[in-house]
């Protein structure tokens, strides 16, 4: 029987709808996600929001950790059926919304909904590889399910770019309909026949609860360092503080915000690495578009550029984990962000210089992108050696958790620097450059945690 497993594929007769419904439903929620880096310029500026850009980013990233916590808690009580409905019909709104958006608060709720909806989504999906595969086929379907973000990496942005620059930015939301048409016609058959076993109240209410305190927290402190000038907006950062320490303490591994060696410094070390390259993406788009003159396209193939160098970089690290059977782990994180740090700094270069800037982002692109894509498939391999018999799961949502939650933090602090910046009548330039800055601190704080990653080996 099991060597009848080992030679059914993912592609047989019987998981093929299955198999390509999943990779497109990935695809087109990595499209949406990667082409906004692209179009967010664009539609900021249409839309008279400038000011508020960081929360083009941030509402996503931090709507989508409550979308993961709530459908984890719920997909065994109401099934996957209609859980991944749900879904759906949120994303689908939160498209709609952005689509026919007005101004940029409007935007932003859409921003909200597709957070919400994809979170859910892919929990859905991660849900139903469990039930419909035998373990024989899991690691083949999950490698399918991670090389659907490569295609949209690459064209993705820079499809996005030429929309925004010769049509409209709302095509972007328009054209993902059809593909998440296409893959719930593809799936929802299959969802609808999964037994889910049913599944008790149990601590997951507690953590539903605290990725919700945590997310209206985190919303208050970014809006309080939006107009900190004010006593309004410290007395909203203070609260925002005060309500994100208790969800964080029970969210994150113990030990994490004292940077404890070995599995707390690994997930310090990549939610910092992660916010820097997700969050200087979004604003050398900005800085390239706004300040430097540069078509929308233009800056999304150089955004493309970051990700074909991730996927090289990814592709060696494995080699080289193979060769050494991953005894030099630590290594290639540390030299992962050290490139990275370089990248950076090229960027901020590049930015503030009056020519020759666009090569130098290009270049910045390449070394960031080079970078993480060395580091982040080892940190999560040095995740994983971490944890017991039984716990797995948990150190894999911990890592989905910190990937969504500083990204969003760290975006979500450029875009109040950007208005703090622009209150105190200071040019978009500046509030850029202090955005930038923000991210090589980050990557700074990263190099020095990832000292303190080590491995079982060790």
């Amino acid at each position: 029987m099991e060597h009848a497993e080992s030679k059914t594929g993912i592609f047989d007769a019987r998981y093929r709808a299955l198999t390509i419904g999943i990779i497109l439903a990935v695809t087109t929620v990595a499209f949406e996600g990667l082409a906004i880096t692209t179009i967010a310029p664009r539609l900021a500026q249409q839309l008279n929001g400038l000011h508020l850009y960081g929360w083009i980013f941030s509402t996503f990233l931090l709507l989508q950790i409550l979308g993961t916590m709530v459908m984890g808690n719920q997909i065994g009580r109401i099934g996957v059926f209609r859980s991944y409905t749900i879904s759906i019909v949120v994303f689908v709104a939160g498209l709609l919304i952005a689509a026919t958006a007005f101004h940029m608060p409007m935007l932003i709720v859409g921003r909200a909904f597709q957070g919400l909806g994809a979170g859910a989504m892919i929990t859905c999906v991660y849900y139903s590889i469990t039930l419909s595969y035998p373990d024989a086929l899991r690691t083949k379907i999950l490698g399918a399910f991670s090389s659907a973000y490569i295609l949209p990496a690459l064209i993705g942005p820079y499809v996005a770019g030429l929309l925004a620059e010769y049509t409209s930015w709302r095509l972007v939301f328009w054209l993902v309909l059809p593909l998440i048409g296409l893959a719930v016609g593809l799936t929802l058959q299959t969802f609808r026949k999964l037994q889910t076993p049913s599944s008790p109240a149990s601590s997951a209410n507690r953590k539903e609860g605290y990725a919700l305190l945590l997310t209206i927290g985190t919303g208050l402190l970014l809006a309080g360092l939006g107009s900190i000038t004010g006593w309004s907006g410290i007395a909203h950062a203070l609260v925002g503080i005060l309500l994100m320490i208790r969800p964080l303490l029970k969210l994150m591994p113990a030990g994490t915000l004292r940077i404890k060696k070995g599995l707390p410094a690994t997930i310090v070390s990549r939610g910092l690495y992660m916010a820097c390259y997700v969050a200087t993406e979004s604003y050398v788009v900005l800085a390239l578009t706004e300040v430097k003159g540069l078509r929308a396209d233009m800056a999304g193939l150089i955004v493309a550029g970051g990700a074909l160098s991730w996927s090289a970089a990814a592709w060696l690290q494995s080699k080289l984990d193979e060769r050494d059977a991953g005894r030099g782990r630590t290594k290639r994180i540390t030299g992962g962000i050290g490139l990275m740090m370089v990248g950076v700094s090229l960027v901020i270069a590049a930015v503030g210089l009056e020519s020759g800037g666009v090569w130098f982002a290009l270049i910045s692109q390449l070394f960031t992108g080079f970078g993480i894509g060395l580091a982040n498939p080892t940190s999560g391999a040095v995740a994983l050696q971490h944890a017991k018999q039984g716990e797995e799961g948990e150190v894999s949502a911990s890592l989905q958790f910190v990937d969504a939650f500083v990204p969003g933090l760290s975006i979500g602090i450029g875009g109040a620097l950007l208005m703090i910046s622009q209150s105190l009548g200071h040019s978009l330039f500046t509030g850029i450059l202090l955005a930038l800055g923000l991210q090589l601190l980050f990557i700074v704080l990263s190099f020095i945690a990832s000292f303190r990653i080590v491995t079982n080996s060790e």
